[in-house]
């Protein structure tokens, strides 16, 4: 009698890398930003010249730098996690490290721009766009923030060899909540400092 090989376990290749758990809360957080981004749109369709007028006040180019900053970040932690799942630790970690040093540029250019933005005096309750433009990019700065200490602890244990081909479990569940961080920031920008 012939039985037909056990298929099943190949099935894993095809799933979600990383852990399940991960996965919902990014679904989650994707969620809390969709809220926040369907508010913004809503409150710009009520007040379009203020917005279109406000969107001008913004720093275009430093939020094109970090634009630039956040997607080479995705790169580098992508490379690094192929690079461990070929049994290149070392490489992973200094991969991981340049995804780091790209994120945390992120972090000082926001700076610069919330430093401007304060000693110009404005706030929260200086407008609705303003409202919105501080409280839709700071929700994301905290979320690069969470998003760096996870790649530090990452570089961490891989410069220690705790991931490799048989465990990507780890590395895999960090870079996905890395790449959610990237892929917000991508919906961000040209909503808040571009369309009109």
């Amino acid at each position: 009698m012939d039985i037909a090989p056990d298929t099943h376990h190949t099935v894993p290749a095809s799933a979600p890398p990383g852990d399940l758990a991960i996965w919902f809360f990014i679904l989650a957080e994707l969620l809390a930003f969709g809220v926040f981004f369907a508010a913004y749109a809503f409150g710009r369709a009520h007040n379009v010249e203020l917005f279109n007028e406000m969107q001008q006040t913004l720093d275009r180019k430093a939020g094109a730098v970090n634009t630039v900053l956040l997607i080479t970040a995705s790169w580098c932690v992508a490379r690094a996690v192929e690079a461990v799942g070929r049994s290149r630790p070392a490489t992973g970690a200094r991969w991981l490290l340049a995804g780091i040093a790209c994120g945390g540029g992120f972090l000082v250019v926001k700076g610069f721009e919330y430093a401007d933005k304060i000693s110009a005096g404005i706030n929260l309750s200086t407008n609705t766009f303003y409202m919105f433009y501080l409280s839709l990019t700071f929700f994301h700065f905290m979320h690069v923030i969470l998003g760096l200490v996870i790649l530090v602890a990452l570089w961490v244990k891989t410069r220690q060899g705790a991931y490799g081909p048989a465990d990507m479990n780890g590395i895999e569940s960090g870079a996905a909540y890395w790449h959610m961080v990237d892929l917000v920031w991508i919906v961000l920008f040209p909503l808040v400092y571009v369309m009109r």
